[in-house]
């Protein structure tokens, strides 16, 4: 145990772990396959003990891999704060950044900020990982997630509130004007309803009255779709009404592809959060990289912006729409008074 490159060799060994491949783990560690597969088996050699059983197809724990590993993620986490405290002395983020998010978000909200990080930081290299699950930071290396929820949860991991997720229902003036406007939340019964089935309850929809009164839905329609993506693209195309994240259709609505309904009744409102793991030291990588999203979210995400239109005008321009059974005309956000006052959901 007293070999100079048992640590290095600790390390390596955490890195296949992590990555579930040896193959993948020299990709990331910038190392050959050869490399890192000999740096393992010295480290079996100096512990006289076997780490992992490998096939050609996946690699299992041995018992002393999995105590190994447990017991050295404290110490190789010190080690790696260790090195963030010199490195945020010593000027831009750089490195790859491996960012997590939902499919939708990414690939509506996030390539404009990699752009940007990518323009000032020449030296800083982002993957994104974009899956509809909850991914284990620390055993899938992830450096950064964005999630959405309610209340941060109790955990190891550090919740940084960024901004609101609102939630709108939109239909498109097509669809208004051949099945006609949804004046209260019981004349969706006579509508199609598009389901989005990755929702915990994708068949009732749960709103918030005027008046504070809650309120369950149940709809009916169809298709029911599991893409958020999908349910967007439906509702353009008039198949029907849905319940959308306002990330993925604030800027139909502002250019009058889509029309808010029910606007006096609220979906529950959520919030993003960047999330990492707990160190003493923040990567200046990381740091960049929510800064950026803070300044494009908070206080107000800009998808938001049709929130500033008067409800008036928002209810004229939809009977506009029935009437004439086309589109709105693109741009009416920006015909709104200067002084009108962001409605607050």
């Amino acid at each position: 145990m007293e070999s100079p490159e048992i640590l290095s060799d600790i390390a390596i060994f955490a890195a296949v772990v992590r990555e579930g491949s040896f193959t993948r783990a020299a990709d990331k560690l910038e190392l050959s396959t050869s490399q890192v597969s000999k740096c393992v088996n010295r480290l079996e050699r100096s512990l006289g003990a076997r780490l992992l059983h490998r096939t050609t197809r996946r690699l299992r724990f041995t018992e002393a891999g999995s105590a190994l590993y447990e017991n050295s993620s404290t110490a190789l986490a010190a080690i790696e704060d260790a090195k963030l405290a010199v490195s945020k002395l010593q000027g831009a983020p750089r490195g790859k950044l491996k960012v997590s998010s939902s499919t939708a978000f990414g690939a509506m909200q996030l390539p404009r900020i990699i752009r940007d990080l990518s323009a000032q930081y020449p030296e800083l290299e982002i993957e994104l990982v974009l899956e509809d699950r909850h991914v284990d930071l620390v055993k899938e290396g992830i450096d950064v997630a964005i999630r959405i929820t309610g209340e941060a949860p109790d955990s190891g991991l550090v919740y940084r509130r960024l901004g609101p997720n609102r939630q709108v229902i939109c239909a498109s003036p097509d669809y208004i004007g051949r099945r006609g406007l949804p004046r209260t939340p019981a004349d969706l019964a006579s509508h199609n309803c598009i389901a989005h089935s990755a929702r915990a309850t994708p068949r009732v929809w749960h709103l918030t009255g005027p008046d504070g009164e809650q309120i369950s839905v149940s709809i009916n329609g169809r298709p029911t779709i599991n893409s958020a993506l999908a349910v967007r693209q439906a509702a353009l195309e008039g198949l029907g009404i849905v319940e959308i994240n306002s990330y993925l259709v604030g800027e139909d609505i502002a250019a009058g592809r889509l029309v808010r309904l029910l606007p006096q009744y609220q979906p529950k409102e959520l919030h993003f959060y960047a999330v990492y793991a707990e160190r003493r030291f923040l990567a200046p990588k990381i740091r960049v990289f929510v800064d950026a999203m803070l300044a494009r979210i908070a206080p107000e995400p800009p998808w938001d912006a049709f929130l500033n239109l008067p409800e008036k005008t928002q209810t004229a321009r939809s009977h506009a729409s029935t009437e004439a059974g086309a589109m709105s005309r693109p741009g009416y956000a920006r015909t709104s008074p200067r002084g009108s006052r962001a409605r607050r959901r």
